[in-house]
C-alpha cells in the first residue's frame, strides 16, 4: 500500500490545482477493496451538446480534499493495527471524484461494480475489480442514485455525510448505512430546541435538492406536533443564474416579518453569506439600523461549521446556533490526528516522504497561502464519520475472513461483508457501535453557539442532543442559551389564564386573538386552545378567569344580625315563659290564676316554651333532621296551646250562657283535657302522617354564584293542612270569645282571646303570600317572624295582664275584689235589663195599657230573678 500512495497523492495535487480530468481516481489494492466516492469538485461544466460525453469537473473542494485525506490515513491505520496485522488482512482503497453530480457518481459506481463477462470476480491489468463496499456519497441526492444501483449487487454503501431520512428506508434502501444521524433526528432537536425556547413562529429557509426538500417536509410535520408554525419557507437553488434575485425576496421576507425572530436554515455556507449581506443592505437601504435584521438563526449540519472567517459582521447577523455531528475522542479523530496534520502544514509530523511530497506540491501550485485554505476544513466532525465508516469495514472484514478465504479474489460476496456489518460491533475511542435497524449509528448532535470574542467569531458547544430520548444536557454548569429566552418570535402575545386562542378560518394556528373565557369556564395556562368547564354543581368563575370558584354555601346563619335578633327574642320568650310558669304555679290558689284556667295554664306556657325552641330550629345549615323536627314541634305545641286557649273559651260560655238548652249541650262538652287531647291527637295524626309518606328533608338550590341551603317540606299539602287546621281552631276560639268580650274586666278573658287569635289569623294571613312569593336565605326568617308573633300574642293578652295584678296589683287578686266586681257587674245588668224594658213600652201604649199593677210587679220579679241568676252564674264560673 505504501508504494501506491504516490499515485493517489498524485491525482490529489491535480485536483487541487483546479484542472478538470475526465476521470479523477486513485487505486489501491488490497484483500478486500473498498470503493469511495467523495466531492472534490463543486460542480460539472454545462454545455448545450446533445452527444454523449463525459462532463468536466470544476471548482475544487477544499473539505472534500480534507475527508479523501483522512479515508487514506484511516484505511493507512486500520492496515497497521493489531486487527488487521493479526488477521494477515489488508484493506485496498478506491477513490473517486463524484463532482457533485448525479450523473458522475452513477458513471462511478459503473466502475465500481464492473465484472468481466464471464462474471469471475478477477482484477484487470491495474488491479481494478467489484468492490466490495462503498463509503459514500457526500450528498443525499447522490446516495440515493448510487444506492439503487448498489442494491442490485446486495454491496453495502455507507455515507459519512447524507442525512436524508429516506435512506433509513430499508425496503427501498436495503445496502444503505451510515455513521451519522439522519435528518429526521436533526430537524427533531431542532423542534425540540424551539419548543423549549418558545418559539412558534419561525422561518425556514432551505437548498433545492432532495436535502433541502426531505428537511422542509420533516421539519414541517415534526413542528405541527409541537404547534410551531412555519410563517415562510424560502427554497435556494446555489446552480440557478437568478440566485441573487431568490436572495432578494428572501431578504425582503425577512426584513418584512418582525415577528419572524427566529429562522431556520438548511442552505449552504455560500447562500447564507450572501443571505447575511443582502439583509444588511435592505436594512440600510430602508433607513433602518442593522439590528433590525438580527435574528436567531438555527443552523444545520450544511453550513454550521462555516469558515468563520467569511463572517464579518457578526453583531449584525444575531445569534447563530449550529447543529453537527457529535464525535467520540479518538486517536483517529481527536487531537492527537489533528495536531498531527497541523504539523504537516509545517512540513513536519508524518513519516511517510509521500505525503511531505504532496504538501511540498500543494505549496507549490497554491501558493504559500495552502494552509490557511485548508485548515478551516480540518473539523472533528468532518473526518470523524469517514474514520468510523472505515472502522466499521474493517471489524466486519475480520469477523467474516474467520470462516471465510478473503485472501482468493471472488471468494467471498459483498451481501456477506453486508450481514458481518449488521451484526458486528466495532469500537472506536473506547465505545462500542453498532448499526441499528435502519442502518444509522445515532451518535447525536452537539450544539454549539457563535459567539465573538476579542473581535474573534468563535463557536462554543453548549448542548448535546441524545435522538434516543429527545433531550438536551448541558455541557456548562450555566447554559449560555438561556440569554436566548428573551428572544420572542410568536406570530401572537399570549393569551394569559382566563382567556383561550381563537384562530380565524385559514389562518395559521399560531395566529389567533385572545378572547375571555365566559362565565362557568375557566382556563388555567397560557395559550389554551379552548376553556375548561366548572363543575356547576360545586363551583362557578366570572368570565375570564383562571381557576373555579367555589360556590359560596348560603343559609340563615347564626353570624347574620337578622337571625341573631330572632333569635334574641326566642330565646327571651323561653325565659318569659318559664319564669310565667313559676310564678303561675307559686300564685296557684289565687282568683286571678284559677281564673286563667288553673293547670291549663301551664300546659299552655309549657308549650309556648316548645314553640319557641321550635324557632330556632330555623337558624343554621339545615340537616334532615332539623327540617322534620322544627315544623313538627311547631304544630304540635301551637295546636296544644290553641286547645287551651279553646277550653278557655268554652268555660266562659258555658258561664254565661242562659239558655237552659244550650247550657246543657255545653256542659257536656266541657271536658278541658279531653277536648285537649282530642284536639292534638288530630294534629299528631296529620304529621305523623306527613313524615312518613313525604317528609321535609334538607334541599340544596344550586344557584349561579352559591348553594342555597333551606328545607323542602316534601308536601306542601300537608304543610298547609297543619297550618289550616291551628287556624280553624284559632277561628273558633275568636268567634266564641267575641260573644263574651262585655263580661267584667278583671274576670272576663274573651277580649284577650279575641285579639290573640286575631293577630295569630292576621299573621298567618300575611305569611302565606310572603311565604309563596319569597325565596333565598331569608325565607326561614319569615315562619320565624310569624311565628314569633304567634307566640308573643298568646303571652301578651293572656300572661302579661294576670303577672301585673299578680305582682303589681295585688289588691285586685282577692275573694273581695272579685265578689264586688261581681256585683257591680250584676247591679249595671239589671238597671240596663230594667232600662230596656221601660223604652219597649211607647207612649201612647202606657196611656192605653189596661196593665195592672200586679204586671208590673211580676216584670220586676222576672228582672230580679235574672239578675240573681246571672250572680249565681258568676260565683260558679269563678270557682271553677
Amino acid at each position: 500500500m505504501e508504494r501506491s500512495l504516490p499515485l493517489l497523492l498524485l491525482l490529489l495535487l491535480l485536483l487541487a490545482r483546479g484542472g478538470a480530468a475526465e476521470r479523477l481516481e486513485a487505486l489501491v489494492p488490497g484483500d478486500i477493496l473498498i470503493g469511495a466516492l467523495f466531492a472534490l469538485h463543486e460542480d460539472v461544466s454545462r454545455d448545450d451538446s446533445f452527444s454523449p460525453h463525459v462532463p468536466q469537473c470544476v471548482r475544487p473542494l477544499e473539505r472534500g480534499v480534507m475527508r479523501a485525506l483522512a479515508m487514506v490515513d484511516a484505511v493507512q491505520r486500520v492496515n497497521s493495527a493489531p486487527l488487521m496485522t493479526e488477521a494477515n488482512l489488508t484493506l485496498g482503497l478506491w477513490i473517486q471524484d463524484s463532482c457533485s453530480d448525479v450523473g458522475t457518481a452513477l458513471r462511478a459506481t459503473e466502475q465500481f461494480t464492473r465484472v468481466e463477462s464471464c462474471g469471475e470476480d478477477t482484477a484487470d491489468a491495474d488491479g481494478r475489480r467489484p468492490i466490495m463496499a462503498l463509503i459514500g456519497a457526500t450528498h443525499s441526492e447522490l446516495s440515493i442514485a448510487v444506492a439503487r444501483q448498489l442494491a442490485l449487487r446486495m454491496i453495502p454503501q455507507i455515507s459519512y455525510s447524507s442525512t436524508a431520512a429516506i435512506l433509513s428506508d430499508k425496503s427501498r434502501f436495503p445496502t444503505f448505512l451510515r455513521t451519522i444521524p439522519s435528518d429526521q433526528h436533526q430537524t427533531g432537536a431542532m423542534v425540540r430546541l424551539l419548543s423549549a425556547y418558545d418559539w412558534s413562529w419561525v422561518g425556514l429557509v432551505t437548498s433545492d435538492g432532495d436535502y433541502g426538500r426531505s428537511a422542509l417536509d420533516l421539519l414541517l410535520s415534526q413542528s405541527s406536533e409541537r404547534s410551531i408554525c412555519v410563517a415562510f419557507r424560502a427554497m435556494l437553488s446555489a446552480s440557478d443564474r437568478s440566485v441573487s434575485a431568490q436572495i432578494r425576496d428572501v431578504a425582503r421576507t425577512i426584513y418584512s416579518s418582525p415577528r419572524v425572530r427566529v429562522i431556520v436554515s438548511f442552505a449552504s455556507p455560500a447562500l447564507m453569506t450572501q443571505l447575511w449581506a443582502e439583509l444588511k443592505t435592505q436594512a440600510l437601504a430602508a433607513g433602518d439600523s442593522v439590528d433590525s435584521v438580527r435574528r436567531v438563526w438555527i443552523a444545520s449540519d450544511s453550513w454550521s461549521f462555516m469558515s468563520l472567517e467569511n463572517v464579518e459582521d457578526m453583531e449584525g447577523i444575531g445569534h447563530v446556533i449550529g447543529f453537527h455531528f457529535r464525535t467520540v475522542t479518538s486517536r483517529l479523530s481527536g487531537r492527537e490526528g489533528t495536531r498531527e496534520r497541523e504539523v504537516a502544514w509545517e512540513g513536519e509530523g508524518y513519516s511517510r516522504p509521500e505525503l511531505k511530497a504532496f504538501y511540498r506540491m500543494l505549496k507549490a501550485e497554491h501558493g504559500e497561502d495552502v494552509e490557511k485554505r485548508l485548515s478551516p476544513e480540518l473539523h472533528t466532525d468532518t473526518v470523524f464519520s469517514v474514520q468510523m465508516a472505515v472502522v466499521a469495514i474493517a471489524h466486519a472484514t475480520v469477523e467474516m475472513c474467520k470462516d471465510h478465504d478473503c485472501k482468493t479474489p471472488g471468494a467471498v460476496q459483498p451481501w456477506q461483508l453486508l450481514r458481518s456489518l449488521w451484526m458486528e460491533e466495532f469500537e472506536m475511542g473506547g465505545e462500542r457501535f453498532t448499526f441499528d435497524r435502519r442502518g444509522d449509528i445515532n451518535l447525536g448532535y452537539d450544539v454549539s453557539l457563535w459567539r465573538v470574542q476579542s473581535g474573534v467569531v468563535l463557536r462554543e458547544t453548549v448542548l448535546e442532543y441524545h435522538p434516543q430520548n429527545n433531550s438536551f444536557t448541558n455541557k456548562h454548569t450555566r447554559n449560555p442559551l438561556h440569554a436566548l429566552r428573551s428572544v420572542v418570535s410568536r406570530c401572537s402575545d399570549r393569551c394569559a389564564p382566563g382567556q383561550f386562542k381563537k384562530s380565524a378560518e385559514g389562518q395559521h394556528t399560531c395566529c389567533y386573538e385572545c378572547i375571555n373565557c365566559t362565565q362557568n369556564y375557566y382556563s388555567n395556562s397560557t395559550d389554551m386552545d379552548q376553556c375548561l368547564s366548572c363543575d356547576t354543581d360545586r363551583e362557578w368563575s366570572p368570565e375570564g378567569s383562571a381557576d373555579c370558584v367555589p360556590k359560596r354555601p348560603l343559609f340563615f346563619c347564626w353570624d347574620n344580625g337578622f337571625a341573631i335578633t330572632l333569635a334574641s327574642l326566642s330565646a327571651l320568650g323561653i325565659v318569659l315563659a318559664l319564669l310565667m310558669s313559676a310564678l303561675f304555679f307559686r300564685r296557684r290558689q289565687t282568683p286571678v290564676v284559677r281564673a286563667a284556667g288553673g293547670p291549663l295554664s301551664q300546659v299552655m306556657l309549657h308549650s309556648l316554651v316548645v314553640s319557641f325552641v321550635s324557632v330556632l330550629l330555623f337558624v343554621g345549615r339545615p340537616n334532615n333532621l332539623q327540617c322534620k323536627a322544627r315544623q313538627v314541634l311547631f304544630g304540635i305545641s301551637f295546636t296544644v296551646c290553641v286547645a287551651c286557649v279553646l277550653v278557655k273559651t268554652l268555660q266562659i260560655l258555658l258561664a254565661f250562657q242562659f239558655n237552659p238548652t244550650l247550657q246543657a249541650a255545653l256542659r257536656r262538652l266541657y271536658r278541658p283535657y279531653a277536648v285537649v287531647s282530642a284536639c292534638v291527637a288530630v294534629q299528631a295524626a296529620m304529621c305523623i302522617i306527613w313524615l312518613v309518606l313525604k317528609s321535609p328533608s334538607a334541599h340544596v338550590l344550586n344557584q349561579n354564584t352559591t348553594l342555597l341551603h333551606d328545607c323542602h317540606e316534601g308536601s306542601y299539602l300537608a304543610f298547609g293542612a297543619m297550618l289550616g287546621y291551628i287556624a280553624l281552631l284559632a277561628l273558633v276560639c275568636f268567634v266564641c270569645a267575641f260573644k263574651c268580650r262585655k263580661l267584667p274586666q278583671q274576670y272576663n278573658e274573651a277580649r284577650f282571646i279575641t285579639f290573640s287569635m286575631l293577630l295569630y289569623l292576621m299573621a298567618w294571613l300575611l305569611f302565606v303570600p310572603i311565604y309563596v312569593t319569597t325565596s333565598g336565605v331569608y325565607l326561614p326568617a319569615v315562619e320565624m317572624v310569624v311565628i314569633l308573633i304567634s307566640n308573643y300574642g298568646i303571652l301578651s293578652c293572656h300572661f302579661f295582664p294576670k303577672c301585673y295584678v299578680m305582682l303589681f296589683r295585688k289588691d285586685k287578686n282577692t275573694q273581695s275584689a272579685f265578689r264586688k266586681t261581681i256585683y257591680e257587674y250584676a247591679s249595671k245588668s239589671k238597671s240596663k235589663s230594667t232600662l230596656s224594658a221601660s223604652s219597649s213600652e211607647s207612649p201612647a201604649d202606657a196611656v192605653s195599657s189596661n196593665s195592672t199593677n200586679e204586671e208590673v210587679k211580676g216584670s220586676q220579679d222576672v228582672v230580679l230573678s235574672q239578675d240573681s241568676k246571672q250572680r249565681r252564674c258568676l260565683r260558679r264560673s269563678s270557682s271553677v
